[in-house]
């Protein structure tokens, strides 16, 4: 069954029919929305980014019946040549922040990635996005300084506050994953406009319509 995770860029989005359930993990509670597939919203409970309960999350998807996840993730571009408006599916990630995992008691090594063939998917369902980059987490919830964004944009193409969190307890899960990161502005300092949480949201509204169109590709395809 598809996961679907959505954060700040389905924030206004029409979604599926499905039915809320709270699901019990080891790790809490978590809230999903279920039928065909199996929809997470990141930001249940009013989380900020530095606050989601991400192997409770994640696990729920498990424990729901999911054999691979496609998170919807806003992200800033590190790069002018990435431009607000793009779509980007990464195939790498690297966090700069503190990465959960469900593997706090036993002496576990999974190797971490971007699952390559979901990935090809996924790309054959938004033929306008960029193929590959690397997503760079921050932990949040404050928007990286201008230094910070110089000193990312050596190491990386976009930043967010999510995927690579998520990634790595997918991958923990045996759990195929792969994201379609949507550009939403420059990183700060890269553009000439200043960035406030304000403006992302302005953008993620504006792209509603292109967004579910997207979603709704992706059900129909690989749902």
């Amino acid at each position: 069954m598809l996961g679907i995770i959505g954060g700040t860029s389905l924030l206004f989005a029409e979604l599926p029919d499905l039915k809320k359930t709270e699901i019990a993990t080891p790790y809490g509670p978590a809230e999903l929305y279920l039928g065909d597939i199996v929809l997470l919203l990141r930001h249940q409970y009013g989380m900020p980014p530095h606050r989601i309960n991400f192997p409770a999350c994640i696990s729920a998807l498990a424990i729901a019946g999911v054999d691979r996840a496609v998170a919807f993730g806003s992200v800033g571009s590190l790069k002018k040549s990435i431009r607000p408006g793009s779509i980007l599916i990464p195939d790498d990630y690297v966090s700069m922040a503190s990465v959960p995992t469900i593997h706090n008691h036993s002496q576990e090594h999974v190797m971490p990635g971007i699952d390559a063939y979901l990935s090809a998917e996924i790309s054959a369902c938004i033929p306008e996005s960029q193929k590959g980059g690397t997503y760079v987490q921050t932990s949040g919830p404050r928007i990286e300084t201008k230094a910070e964004v110089r000193a990312l944009s050596e190491i990386g193409d976009i930043v967010g506050m999510t995927v690579s969190s998520e990634a790595t307890l997918s991958n923990e899960l045996n759990m195929p994953f792969s994201a379609i990161c949507m550009v939403d502005n420059y990183a700060h300092g890269i553009g000439e406009d200043e960035l406030s949480y304000e403006q992302i949201l302005n953008t993620a509204r504006a792209n509603t319509k292109k967004t579910e169109m997207i979603l709704e590709r992706i059900i129909t395809r690989i749902g």
